[in-house]
């Protein structure tokens, strides 16, 4: 990666063919991403911008940004800026998380 470049930035380097044929088939998770940031962005709330989306999504590191899908980036800067504004705290966060997890593994 040349400096100063971020490892979001892939403007000029070589990527390869898209794949323009097939159709990405949706989970429901990355549905639920995407309509999570249509509620908080809308008009009526306003509580992220695409702006802040976009600088949670660039301020990852370079192995967390190549770890994670499309939507896990989007899903980690919504929750930033969430928690960054007060909006959503850290226990609130990790209350909802341990029930997701109880519920994932049959102990709620």
């Amino acid at each position: 990666m040349e400096k100063g470049r971020g490892v979001h930035d892939m403007g000029g380097l070589e990527a390869g063919p898209i794949d323009r044929e097939s159709q990405h088939a949706f989970e429901w998770w990355e549905k639920r991403v995407d309509a999570m940031l249509v509620l908080l962005s809308g008009k009526d709330r306003k509580l992220i911008t695409v702006d802040e989306l976009r600088r949670g999504i660039e301020e990852l590191g370079p192995g967390a940004y190549e770890n994670m899908s499309y939507y896990e980036r989007w899903i980690h800067s919504i929750t930033h800026a969430l928690l960054e504004k007060g909006i959503l705290s850290s226990d609130e966060l990790g209350r909802k998380m341990a029930e997701v997890e109880s519920r994932a593994d049959g102990s709620a």
